[in-house]
């Protein structure tokens, strides 16, 4: 039958699944290969960004617009403070004060009309209307990589109306072609995290076999193989998604948004096991209180929520004019601060753990130390990715971090629970059976179990000896039975080991020095065992009542025999000597006996 627990885990493991029902949002338009149709009244528009390399990056565009538009030019700033970030939301300049900024000896300016040769600019007609096609490419050299920002300006006209299509690239490398300079080896650095996360999840799917065959296959065990397998799932669409982006330059901003969901699931189900280790949930403890199941459902609900903020602001209010980073949002300080929250959670749980019960050290002291790094580990990296990577740089650096971080979680715990008898550090002892009752209500329907901290009352159980028979099953006599039903568990019961680590041997009896005849080993009665510190004494075995029946009925009086008649009382006959056995003389083999045949 299924613990009372599970309701309350659904609850707790409902707002990460959250994130895989929120719909698709709208993609942006990022850079690579840009295609669209502008009609704006405005006399200077932004289209597009990309981060350069030094003598490869280039940039082949095709414009067409009506000639009564002329005269319309391609302005390309680069990331120099005193170029964008001087002109783009500056609301002091207008759009000559924005092209002033432009050095022309750098070829930064492409005029697309026929007197500007560079621009390649023709005049076409269509259906009476003449237009200016424009077709040609650029190549851009620095002295390092650098980010590039297109924008169309038209001054003192009437509007801007342009079609454009343009592919923006990095050499001719699979690897690089289609891919921003900091994009650079992010697909290679997810297919190389993906191979290592389907070692782990494989490795946890066959500890988790070894464990259940064992009867400790706990629900945080089965939380963490679940983690690792929609990490697995996330990496893989990440995979997907820049695999196909490095193909044609196009981005499924679709599939990367459920990469997105994915991770985010992976990590708040790993967090949420985290918690619940510290609180000794299948450690030492066989439930979470009620006001506890309460707390991390509303903390786990409000985590969810800003997730699903972040992604939404991030698809919506996130310029694409300047290189933010996903934390540089109120969505991602708040994100932080719930972090920041979940390890001081953490540290009082995991403390109070450990003061109740101090025999946990060898596996709750290196997982404080281990997960301590990981809590900080989120909020300094969205620190310094904010402040200390340069933009160019920032995203493909950023990515191999948080995939870092994630590997080294999911490696540590991996390591501390692998199933093995050399292994101190491994939490479960109590199996899966004795743990489902510790939901049962305790005397009076309170429950009490999730209260009170018992004593560390079950042993070290070895994976070893979980193999060998348990051979004291075959001497043991079962109790009476009774009518009356048995009375609640006592709340230091409920995790009780199994039942060869807790029935004492009975002492062997004293040395009779009476020459009385004492009853078989068997039917002794047995002393009483000593009791323990850590559990009350045991109940000594009771033997069947026709046991007890036939020892406690005493022993019939011998019959008397009369005496002989007195014909026969006398001296008794002298004893006969033994008879004497003729000998004989020892018979030949039959051979010597059977005739032999005559020879014709």
């Amino acid at each position: 039958m299924e613990p009372p627990r599970a309701p309350a885990l659904r609850r707790l493991l409902l707002p990460p699944l959250l994130l895989l029902l929120l719909p698709p949002l709208p993609p942006r338009a990022r850079a690579k290969y840009v295609r669209g149709n502008l009609s704006s009244k405005e006399d200077w528009v932004f289209l597009t960004r990309f981060c350069f390399l030094s003598d490869y990056g280039r940039l082949d565009f095709r414009f067409r617009y009506p000639e009564a538009k002329c005269c319309q030019n391609i302005l390309l700033y680069f990331d120099d403070p005193s170029q964008w970030p001087a002109v783009y939301k500056a609301g002091d300049k207008d759009c000559l004060a924005k092209e002033s900024v432009i050095r022309p000896e750098n070829n930064q300016v492409i005029n697309l009309t026929t007197q500007y040769a560079w621009s390649g600019c023709q005049v076409v007609s269509e259906e009476g209307i003449r237009y200016l096609s424009c077709s040609s490419g650029r190549s851009f050299r620095s002295v390092r990589e650098r980010w590039w920002y297109i924008a169309l300006s038209k001054c003192g006209g009437d509007g801007l109306q342009l079609e454009y299509e343009m592919v923006l690239t990095n050499g001719k490398s699979f690897w690089t072609r289609h891919f921003s300079a900091d994009e650079f080896g992010i697909l290679e650095t997810d297919v190389t995290f993906l191979l290592v996360f389907i070692l782990i999840f494989f490795l946890s799917c066959y500890f988790g076999y070894l464990l259940k065959g064992r009867q400790l296959l706990h629900t945080t065990y089965k939380m963490f193989m679940a983690a690792a397998g929609v990490e697995v799932l996330s990496l893989l669409f990440f995979c997907i998604y820049w695999g196909q982006y490095a193909t044609d330059g196009i981005s499924n901003e679709s599939l990367k948004i459920l990469a997105k969901l994915l991770f985010s699931s992976s990590f708040l189900i790993f967090l949420l096991m985290l918690i619940l280790l510290g609180k000794g949930f299948t450690v030492t403890r066989g439930r979470i209180s009620h006001s506890g199941s309460v707390k991390l459902s509303v903390y786990m609900t409000l985590y969810t929520l800003t997730h699903m903020v972040l992604l939404i602001y991030e698809a919506k209010f996130f310029d694409p004019g300047q290189v933010l980073y996903t934390y540089e949002s109120p969505a991602g300080y708040g994100l932080i601060g719930l972090q920041v929250a979940a390890y001081v959670w953490f540290c009082y749980a995991v403390l109070i753990s450990l003061r109740h019960f101090p025999e946990k050290q060898p596996f709750y002291v290196p997982f404080f130390a281990a997960y301590t790094l990981w809590f900080f580990a989120v909020p300094v990296m969205a620190l310094i990715a904010n402040f200390g990577i340069p933009k160019w740089a920032r995203e493909k650096i950023v990515n191999g971090i948080q995939l870092g971080i994630h590997l080294y979680a999911h490696g540590v715990f991996l390591i501390m629970t692998r199933p093995s008898a050399a292994n101190k550090n491994f939490p479960y002892h109590v199996r899966t059976s004795q743990i489902a009752s510790a939901g049962a209500p305790g005397p009076g329907g309170s429950q009490s179990a999730d209260k009170t901290f018992p004593e560390h009352v079950y042993g070290n159980v070895t994976f070893i000896s979980d193999s060998v028979p348990n051979f004291t099953e075959l001497f043991s006599i079962p109790p009476p039975t009774s009518c009356v039903s048995p009375a609640a568990p006592a709340p230091e019961e409920l995790l009780a080991p199994p039942l060869e680590y807790l029935t004492p041997l009975p002492a062997p009896p004293p040395p009779s020095t009476s020459r009385r005849l004492s009853p078989p080993p068997a039917f002794r009665t047995p002393s009483a065992p000593t009791p323990r510190r850590d559990h009350p004494p045991a109940p000594a075995p009771t033997l069947p009542d026709w046991v007890l029946a036939l020892l406690r009925t005493p022993p019939r009086t011998p019959r008397a025999v009369p005496p002989p008649p007195a014909a026969f009382r006398g001296s008794p006959p002298p004893p006969r000597p033994p008879p004497e056995f003729a000998r004989r003389t020892p018979t030949p083999p039959l051979e010597y006996l059977a005739p032999l045949s005559r020879r014709p």
